[in-house]
């Protein structure tokens, strides 16, 4: 750390203010302004860092300015670095740098439309959370009251960009859709079969999550965290407590990070079996998915066993866990997974033996490693693009240091390889969750509860089955909290479909989509 300081004292002397490690793990460098450019090019150059997200925080009324955060993460460096910049409220400016850096463009137009702080220089300045038929209002600056009503909404609403060219026609999909997903426009321009590129917008049901924890007593806010994402309840969950955890140094005991990472990786082979099923399914191998469905079931059987909730809710708690599990459960887990590495098994053997399915999927929607990294894609899209990150490895939590395993990457990005990567994690985390069942300690499933300091800002990642999951928290007064900042893997990932495109015909898009199978709750949160 203290090298560290000194390296960036020297460095930038001008723009470093001070460098504080307040939490553990976590390095906040204070800069004396609201141009972060020299220093993130510093980051991703010399020190090998990626720029996982950027964010924005009103303070004007306790400090008098708004702040930019810049988190890092550091090549085989397990702390977390983030920048804060201040930006004046007289001049609510920072200069952006999607230009240079397209996985932040989403994030930049975010603190535009929720904050109105200008994103000086962004390359496409448009609203992106906000739609363009909204009055001009920052839902996220303090001053904005949660029970503001808006008046109807009047004006144009998003134009796309015009088709152009002989026999070059639109195909607009949603926002609605035929069956239970949730609204996203999805504009395709095509030339008969072949699409030529696509256009899409989502934030069409934008549920205000980050302005709902402002103030909200915090043991109420984890119930708020498990519904960012249906199928994601319990890795939302979790990071939201860790990053509580961590902001009061409140020490998890040991049998509640075992525990909590055996719910993460049952969370994890439940939806990626589901994916695999479901993908078959696209291509119209009908009975694959029919099995897929059956050992899916038998995970969310076992996950009610243990927890009274097929998709984990109601059980991660600050401090822990909120039950213990007793011998008959602890011995369900083990009977049930052995069954369910059975039938898988056959599964995967089933989808392996179609050589049409393979044909349909091999080289289809192709993410190439180059655009997978310069957007920033997280989880299973990356790993399948060339993209060697995992939380779980690179910043270990909970009793991941106790469980080795095996991060799966392969460099084609097609639609077989997301659906490979998605075989390769069922496998490990198969071999995870019997890793942890076998060093499962006795003791306290919780810590003690207690108050949780107010003023205290901490960041947590968590590996979701989808990718990257990261909170940050500012606590508040009376156990309450200022600021929750929630980014779920589907902003990186959305805009890499686009770039999946060419080249495909309209009937792959359905396949090609499920092979990311994004959340749009997440995103709209």
């Amino acid at each position: 750390m203290k090298t560290f300081s000194k390296e960036l004292r020297e460095r930038f002397p001008k723009q470093v203010l001070t460098v504080e490690e307040s939490v553990s793990g976590q390095v906040t460098v204070l800069l004396n302004s609201s141009d972060a450019t020299v220093i993130t090019r510093h980051f991703l150059t010399e020190r090998q860092a990626r720029l996982v997200t950027v964010f924005a925080e009103d303070r004007v009324k306790a400090e008098g300015v708004f702040y930019n955060y810049y988190v890092f993460d550091q090549l085989g460096d397990p702390s977390w670095v983030i920048l804060k910049a201040p930006i004046s409220q007289d001049h609510p400016s920072f200069p952006s740098l999607a230009a240079e850096l397209p996985s932040v463009n989403w994030q930049e137009r975010e603190i535009q439309d929720w904050f109105g702080l200008e994103a000086a220089g962004h390359p496409n300045p448009r609203r992106v959370a906000l739609h363009d038929n909204w009055p001009d209002v920052h839902p996220l600056r303090k001053d904005f009251p949660l029970d503001t009503v808006l008046p109807a909404f009047e004006g144009e609403r998003h134009v796309y960009r015009p088709t152009l060219g002989e026999g070059v026609f639109q195909i607009p999909v949603g926002p609605v859709h035929a069956g239970i997903i949730e609204p996203g426009h999805f504009n395709f321009a095509v030339a008969g079969e072949p699409i030529l590129y696509l256009q899409l917008r989502m934030f069409y049901t934008h549920k205000g999550t980050e302005k709902l924890f402002e103030n909200l007593p915090i043991p109420r806010a984890v119930f708020l965290a498990e519904s960012i994402s249906g199928d994601s309840a319990f890795s939302h969950g979790a990071a939201f407590c860790q990053a509580i955890e961590r902001a009061a140094e409140i020490e998890v005991p040991q049998r509640a990070q075992f525990m909590r990472a055996i719910l993460l990786e049952l969370e994890r082979i439940a939806n990626h079996i589901g994916d695999a099923g479901a993908i078959a399914n696209d291509v119209g191998f009908v009975i694959a998915n029919a099995h897929a469905g059956r050992v899916r079931e038998l995970v969310l059987g076992l996950n009610e066993t243990l927890t009274g909730s097929r998709v984990l809710r109601g059980m991660v708690a600050i401090g822990g866990v909120r039950r213990d599990w007793q011998r008959d459960q602890i011995e369900a887990i083990e009977k049930t997974l052995a069954v369910v590495e059975r039938e898988f098994r056959d599964l995967t053997a089933i989808l392996q033996s179609s050589n049409s399915t393979r044909e349909r999927l091999e080289r289809t929607g192709i993410l190439r490693p180059e655009k997978a990294a310069m957007l920033g894609v997280v989880g299973v899209a990356g790993r399948a693009s060339g993209v060697d990150l995992d939380v779980r490895r690179d910043h270990p939590y909970e009793a991941y240091r106790h469980l080795p395993f095996r991060v799966p990457v392969y460099q084609a990005g097609d639609v077989r390889h997301r659906l490979q990567v998605r075989i390769d994690e069922v496998g490990e985390s198969l071999q995870i969750i019997r890793a942890a069942v076998a060093q499962l300690p006795e003791g306290s499933h919780r810590a003690p509860q207690q108050p949780i300091p107010p003023g205290r800002c901490a960041l947590s990642a968590v590996e979701g089955w989808r990718g990257e999951i990261v909170h940050w928290v500012r606590t508040g007064e009376d156990n309450r909290l200022e600021r929750c900042k929630v980014k779920d893997p589907s902003i990186n990932n959305w805009p890499a479909i686009v770039e999946t495109m060419e080249g495909n015909i309209v009937a792959d898009f359905p396949v090609i989509n499920k092979s990311f199978n994004l959340s749009y709750s997440g995103t709209d949160r």
